[in-house]
């Protein structure tokens, strides 16, 4: 499975809820490759998640922004970093080399967010979406 992760920077590190939830997805889900947008906050936790005490470790793809001003620089063993592009470039990039998301918004469907837009991505690709909430409830969608 290749797993597609996004969240907010807003804020840092998702919430204790998310955390919990995303851990158990993770365990379901056993994901060989893992995408994310290289961005402080929830890709930045995540990938930490993932080469650091996360057991069964996938290959991290990193699709880091053209923006260095959010970028959290994510590095490690069994990681491939793809070439900067624009956010909305990477986030397809994403969504294209995923074939489940998981998304930790900080909060309802925004429509200039980076998170729903991959969200909304994901939507029209038609791949599994685990939307989990920061009070820990997930939406599958």
């Amino acid at each position: 499975m290749n797993l597609g992760i996004t969240g907010s920077r807003d804020g840092g590190m998702p919430t204790f809820g998310q955390i919990v939830t995303v851990d158990e997805l993770l365990f379901v889900l056993q994901p060989s490759e893992v995408h994310h947008g290289d961005c402080v906050g929830s890709d930045e936790w995540f990938h930490n998640r993932v080469t650091g005490p996360y057991k069964n470790k996938p290959i991290v793809h990193i699709h880091p922004p053209d923006d260095p001003k959010y970028r959290a620089y994510c590095t490690g063993t069994n990681c491939v970093i793809h070439p900067v592009k624009p956010y909305m470039v990477r986030n397809q990039d994403i969504i294209d080399a995923s074939n489940t998301l998981i998304a930790t918004p900080h909060g309802p469907e925004e429509v200039r967010s980076g998170t729903w837009a991959t969200i909304r991505r994901a939507r029209k690709k038609g791949i599994p979406i685990y939307i989990v909430w920061p009070n820990a409830k997930t939406t599958k969608e």
